[in-house]
């Protein structure tokens, strides 16, 4: 199974909303929260040049914000 990396923090709704998604389906994914981790918030700034959450990571694609067809899209469910 692809690897999921979801860059949030706790009051995002779409964060929220990405990771109810991918619980309802069952595909585990590592939360790095931004708010608490510095170092992880500027890696994600020079991968991605965005500040922004959610920022999803499906293997090696980025998906910025919680962008549902592009993840079905990626995960092979659609």
């Amino acid at each position: 199974m692809v690897k999921v990396k979801i860059y949030t923090t706790p009051t995002c709704p779409y964060c929220s909303a990405a990771k109810r998604f991918f619980r309802s389906l069952g595909i585990p994914f590592k939360e790095v929260d931004v708010s608490r981790n510095p170092r992880e918030a500027e890696l994600l700034y020079r991968k991605t040049g965005q500040m922004g959450v959610p920022v999803i990571e499906v293997g090696n694609q980025i998906v910025i914000g919680f962008d549902r067809p592009k993840l079905e899209r990626l995960l092979g469910i659609s």
